[in-house]
């Protein structure tokens, strides 16, 4: 039995502006339509003997993770997904224990788990599933695998692993230019995927001996966990206060480096790992001039650049060398020599306390999104769309009144002691304090106009008394 184990978690802030902290890179588009995350859940969900994809993510990103699969997983009927979600991030050797110990206890401790990056791409799907089959193989004898990608050129921004033949020697740190092309050269070392397999027992007794702090403090927090979720639920919520407790580290220091019985399989398999806007340039066809552009865009004199527009037109004039990144309400320019440089940006929008390091003008909630379409002093206006069925929490709000005006379908509202519906081109008004719920009854989504009121219109002004998504 296989179970892979889809890590989906960072906040790719090198490819700000469209990954961000509440929209992260596993969630982007790529040019062919498809995110990150639906072709990591397609890759694994094609391999032999796999009946379930276990995916540990945060839990605001259990919802729209759960959307993106919908669609992934029409061609995999006999997959199911299942979820276990973090309060917040521990690094991986965290997730990886307990990932460990959910797979030896609903399958037993033989179980081989594939652990993999929601981040990356591979292009050659028949090599990486003949890599796999390779490393399942050597995880069966007890060994913990790893998977190297066979170097074709001396990247820095990639941890190596030194190997005699199948057997790992050392793991070494991203290094210079001059000793990457040592490495290279000397047809000894690979790049460090971040892509393991072993059976669940395994990597647990290999936790026992090398991070003994870290399994010790998993083991309540699993028990904890499974305590507190009802039978065959498809999703279980770590125990935030346990988890906690559990130290920080990446499984390749906690173990992997560490352990005795680490193998690695050379893998040709069209390995990325998405990391810089440079990677996702590489992914569209260059025009004459080098240029490579996703959106619309009018080029004069312009030369061996990557434009992205999600909306309009960009129009560039005697430029050579540049990214440019536009979204609605953020624009990128950076030389393309200084791509890994993007993520200072955002650490000093965080610094200024910016919203849009963590938010998009638009904003997925689990029960549909919202717009916000302008904003100023003491006023905010929203689009708000409602998919069918689903309904936002039972709500109130203390320094903002709200009024709404539907648009398109029917909105069954609770307005403090009023139940009441409101068609297309009707409205009502909800005052500050009053509990507040709203609704889509129909079989087609629910679109209104949201038009904010107060001294103080940040989104953490709400109280929830009640909600269908488990955040009251």
């Amino acid at each position: 039995m296989l179970i892979p184990i889809i890590l989906s978690g960072g906040a790719g802030t090198r490819l700000w502006p469209v990954s961000r902290e509440s929209h992260p890179k596993p969630f982007m588009k790529l040019p062919d339509g498809q995110s990150l995350l639906q072709k990591t859940f397609a890759r694994a969900a094609a391999l032999d003997g796999v009946g379930e994809v276990l995916t540990i993510t945060n839990r605001e990103h259990y919802f729209k993770s759960r959307d993106e699969y919908q669609s992934a997983k029409k061609g995999f009927p006999g997959v199911t997904d299942t979820f276990l979600l973090e309060p917040f991030g521990r690094n991986t050797a965290a997730a990886i224990v307990l990932g460990a110990m959910s797979v030896a206890e609903a399958h037993g401790g033989d179980a081989l788990m594939l652990v993999l990056p929601a981040d990356h791409l591979i292009d050659d799907q028949a090599a990486f599933a003949a890599a796999v089959k390779q490393a399942a193989g050597l995880a069966e004898q007890g060994n913990l695998v790893t998977f190297g990608i066979v170097p074709d050129a001396p990247e820095t921004g990639f941890g190596y692993i030194e190997a005699d033949g199948q057997v790992v020697k050392r793991f070494v740190e991203k290094p210079s230019y001059e000793a990457a092309q040592e490495y290279v050269d000397s047809g000894r070392y690979l790049w460090n995927s971040g892509m393991f397999c072993f059976k669940a027992g395994t990597v647990l007794e290999q936790f026992k001996i090398h991070a003994p702090a870290i399994y010790e403090h998993a083991l309540p927090c699993w028990e904890a966990t499974r305590n507190k979720t009802p039978a065959n639920m498809p999703m279980m919520e770590i125990d935030p206060e346990s988890f906690a407790a559990i130290p920080e580290n990446s499984i390749d220091y906690a173990v992997m480096e560490k352990s005795a019985v680490v193998m690695v399989v050379p893998g040709r398999f069209g390995w990325s790992d998405i990391g810089s806007w440079n990677a996702i340039s590489d992914l569209t066809i260059p025009d004459d001039a080098g240029n490579r552009v996703v959106g619309e865009a009018v080029l004069v004199d312009v030369g061996n650049s990557f434009i992205q527009s999600e909306g309009r037109m960009v129009a560039a004039i005697g430029l050579d060398n540049l990214l440019i990144i536009d979204t609605p309400d953020a624009l990128l320019v950076a030389d393309r020599a200084r791509a890994q440089d993007v993520k200072k940006v955002v650490q000093q929008l965080k610094l200024m306390n910016h919203d849009s390091h963590k938010l998009h003008r638009t904003v997925a909630r689990p029960w549909g999104t919202y717009t916000v379409l302008e904003e100023g002093k003491h006023f905010k206006i929203k689009r708000i769309v409602v998919k069918p069925g689903a309904a936002l929490s039972l709500q109130m709000h203390y320094h903002r009144s709200e009024h709404w005006v539907v648009v398109s379908g029917t909105a069954s509202i609770v307005n403090n002691d009023k139940n009441m519906l409101v068609r297309t081109n009707e409205s009502t008004y909800i005052p500050a304090g009053h509990k507040h719920r709203l609704e889509n009854p129909g079989l087609t989504d629910l679109i209104m106009i949201e038009v904010q009121s107060g001294e103080y219109l940040g989104e953490d002004d709400i109280v929830r008394f009640d909600d269908v998504y488990g955040r009251a």
